[in-house]
């Protein structure tokens, strides 16, 4: 009925103003004083008591590995991992809620784009109705790939002359200029955290879809 079809349009209103306000409060300037002298310490591991969680030593593999040298990577490629991966989730995460028609999605579309309810087959969808589309986003994720790698350097032995991981000097609003080194401390630990949590939703939304029932909480929120 019409008065369902207002509600649920009020729900999910409310939902992405949530979701906005609780970025935006994940982003807001740091407070001054003591809270912000503790970010010059903060390392992204502050739930573990400020260093790696490695308990089966992965990311010193490399160092002890005598016999088969450059076999394992070194510390700087796995944290550039850890920092691509986390983007592509967040990227991947707010792409399936926006595009998603049920539950708490938005159900965005983009004009001419094939249309495909499920998020898990959309990409196959474009690729079989737009052949050329789907071209251009792989030759367009080929080239940020390419820029990223040549940027980076031979992390994987250890061997890039950047120093911080992630950091592809792409800023072209000048956003990081205007920022203290404080707050740039702490946004530093917001992307990384955001990144780990939306990699665990992104394997959460994968294995509910592969396996039904496995993820109670998005039996809820889809229905």
């Amino acid at each position: 009925s019409g008065n369902h079809r207002k509600q649920t349009a009020k729900m999910k209103t409310a939902a992405a103003l949530t979701a906005l306000l609780g970025s935006a409060a994940a982003f807001a300037p740091a407070t001054t004083g003591p809270a912000t002298t503790a970010l010059n310490v903060a390392t992204g591991f502050e739930e573990v008591g400020g260093e790696p969680w490695d308990p089966l030593g992965l990311a010193d593999l490399e160092d002890a590995a005598d016999t088969f040298p450059n076999m394992f990577p070194r510390k700087q490629f796995l944290q550039e991992a850890e920092i691509k991966h986390g983007r592509m989730a967040m990227l991947a995460w707010t792409g399936v809620w926006a595009t998603t028609s049920s539950g708490l999605g938005l159900g965005m579309h983009f004009p001419g784009a094939p249309v495909e309810p499920d998020w898990t087959k959309a990409l196959g969808a474009w690729a079989s109705e737009d052949p050329v589309g789907f071209g251009m986003i792989l030759l367009f994720i080929s080239i940020c790939e390419g820029e990223s790698v040549g940027h980076t350097g031979d992390n994987f032995r250890g061997m890039s002359t950047k120093d911080e991981p992630g950091n592809l000097n792409f800023d072209p609003w000048g956003l990081r200029g205007r920022l203290s080194a404080e707050q740039q401390a702490r946004y530093k630990i917001v992307e990384l955290k955001n990144g780990r949590a939306a990699m665990i939703a992104m394997a959460s939304l994968f294995a509910w879809k592969s396996i039904p029932g496995s993820v109670p909480i998005m039996d809820v929120l889809s229905s």
